[in-house]
């Protein structure tokens, strides 16, 4: 099996680190690579977004004909992860917390509404402790979005409360698209061994 990390930004070797670590627990045999070309994406099983600057990633895919190839993988079944900025790149619907709509080049794939910078600057970065779908585990968040909208094909995966925002969601998932706020390949295994069984799944 072969797993992938888009690594045009952001936290791409703690990406690669889980998923190993995850595969080590599901003894599978698993090739980590990192993903910087379209063609890469015929080639694998599941693929990770990882947590960074969102508009840099999505210029970044533009520029690299990453965008629409994929866009194209993810619909066409590709097991896929986004964290953080993931998150944001796979949503429907982005605004920023202080600027309101951002224009940024995104996937738009998943029937989330997302809030960026929802919880202040890096300062603001805590931990906590979170039900999910993919059982109890420590949430880490960096400057993290929130999700205060899910709708259509996806549903809620972890909910939480946000001070000013009300309840939100920590994580949802959506066919064969998981997207989280926080950062699961900080602190846990459970979110990269989650998509591995879905690749292992479609395989």
């Amino acid at each position: 099996m072969r797993a992938g990390v888009l690594a045009l930004q952001g936290d791409v070797e703690e990406h690669a680190r889980a998923f190993a670590r995850a595969a080590e627990e599901l003894r599978i045999s698993l090739e980590v690579v990192e993903v910087k070309r379209p063609q890469q994406l015929r080639e694998l099983d599941a693929i990770a977004i990882p947590g960074g600057e969102s508009t840099t990633i999505g210029a970044l895919a533009k520029r690299t004909g990453l965008l629409d190839a994929l866009r194209d993988a993810v619909r066409g079944g590709l097991p896929t992860l986004g964290t953080c900025a993931g998150a944001i790149f796979l949503a429907k619907e982005v605004k920023d917390s202080v600027v309101g709509e951002t224009g940024q080049p995104i996937l738009g794939l998943m029937d989330i509404g997302v809030v960026r910078n929802a919880f202040g600057r890096q300062r603001e970065s805590f931990e906590l402790d979170l039900d999910t779908d993919f059982g109890r585990l420590r949430g880490v968040f960096i400057r993290a979005p929130a999700i205060v909208k899910v709708w259509g094909g996806a549903r809620s995966a972890a909910k939480m409360r946000h001070p000013e925002l009300g309840e939100i969601h920590a994580a949802a998932v959506q066919s064969n698209i998981i997207a989280t706020i926080f950062h699961p390949e900080l602190s846990t295994t459970a979110v990269h061994r989650y998509l591995l069984s879905l690749a292992k799944g479609r395989a």
